[in-house]
């Protein structure tokens, strides 16, 4: 079986932002409703755009730690919307909605991931990201290293990627997907589609360079 390491593309705000992240193959784009964010949308604009995706490329909604009416708002409004937490949420209050949800891992020294893992067990991924004072969107990597062997869940390898070192991402922490979302930008909240597509063209080099060494 070949690998494939699923794409991520967070924060569109555009039409063409979406229609490039499906042409470049991404397998979900984010939208994110925290309101402290520049990539900040509106439920009404993100159902809307929401509305552009093929089948098989999923919406996910980015909620810093949001109230319960917004989360069942936008629930409403995407019915195929998967869920994403980058706050102090509880595993209880992720898990709330009864719909798919990943955790945000905010990665630092000391941080003990496998206890977090255990913790947020019914999570479908835990998203590894840089521990800053924003959430989300910094362009900031952290060490890798700190990554233990053997986590228990699908790892989502977020935080400061780019087209040229997402692939050195992927061999070191075989992650189940990659999130990108400043490094895909031409300024600051504002998506480049030729970014989009070398990201993505980065990860399916990464991924068949794992296939060689295996065969």
């Amino acid at each position: 079986m070949s690998t494939r390491t699923r794409i991520k593309i967070c924060g569109v705000s555009r039409p063409e932002d979406v229609v490039a992240a499906v042409d470049a193959g991404a397998d979900a784009v984010g939208f994110v409703f925290h309101p402290g964010s520049p990539r900040f949308l509106t439920l009404e604009r993100a159902a809307m755009l929401a509305r552009e995706l093929p089948p098989y490329v999923t919406p996910v909604g980015l909620f810093v730690n949001a109230t319960a009416q917004p989360i069942a708002d936008a629930v409403a409004a995407i019915p195929n919307l998967a869920l994403q937490f980058h706050g102090d949420e509880t595993a209880a209050e992720c898990a709330a909605s009864g719909r798919p949800f990943l955790k945000a891992a905010r990665m630092a020294p000391g941080f003990d991931l496998l206890d977090f893992a255990h913790r947020f067990s019914e999570a479908q991924g835990l998203l590894l990201d840089a521990h800053v004072e924003a959430f989300g969107g910094s362009g900031k990597v952290f060490d890798w290293s700190l990554v233990p062997r053997a986590v228990p869940h699908r790892l989502v390898l977020s935080g400061g990627l780019h087209a040229a070192n997402v692939g050195s991402g992927i061999l070191e922490i075989r992650p189940w997907a990659v999130d990108v979302s400043s490094g895909v930008e031409s300024s600051r909240g504002v998506k480049d589609a030729a970014a989009i597509r070398a990201f993505c063209d980065a990860v399916r080099d990464a991924d068949s360079r794992i296939d060689a060494s295996i065969s």
